[in-house]
């Protein structure tokens, strides 16, 4: 039997300025999503969970926590960008167009800055800007951030999956 390895993720080796990953799925973001993530961070902006007082913003229904929004689109990126890698930091995230339950949401990241770490040898920082779309190509979300990324060869990954015992 021959043991076929999935995909791992990318290091900092496989980073090039001007790549651009697309999410490879969507994520179709519903009123649960919004409603549990506005309750658990204590948010009371009644946009997000009070359709009669929505419908008086011009919006017409709750609009998606902005939050909620930002976490799908990072996430819907992780595989490409920072599956080997921690966050240092975000900038300048703009939303230019709302979200409302049903839209589905995707990814695409360019690669903008590659560069080694001075203070961690066995890893190196890459800078992407990332655009959350919607279903019909409207982007909902715009911002920057920064990765540390490992080197193939230091990467914690390997070698994690255990060994089976038959027996």
């Amino acid at each position: 039997m021959t043991v076929k390895s999935g995909w791992t993720g990318r290091f900092f080796e496989d980073f090039e300025v001007g790549d651009i990953y697309r999410s490879r799925i969507g994520r179709t973001v519903i009123e649960a999503d919004n409603v549990l993530f506005t309750l658990m961070s204590n948010n009371t902006n009644q946009i997000h969970f009070n359709t009669d007082y929505a419908k008086r913003t011009g919006f017409d229904r709750p609009l998606i926590n902005s939050i909620v929004t930002l976490a799908v689109v990072a996430g819907l990126g992780v595989a490409d960008i920072s599956e080997n890698g921690f966050a240092l930091g975000w900038d300048g995230i703009r939303l230019p167009n709302p979200v409302f339950a049903g839209d589905t949401l995707y990814s695409e990241s360019e690669v903008i800055s590659v560069r080694a770490s001075s203070s961690r040898p066995e890893q190196g920082i890459v800078k992407v800007r990332t655009r959350g779309l919607n279903q019909d190509g409207v982007v909902v979300i715009d911002y920057e951030r920064s990765v540390m990324v490992w080197r193939r060869a230091h990467a914690p990954l390997n070698n994690v999956f255990p060994d089976r015992k038959d027996g």
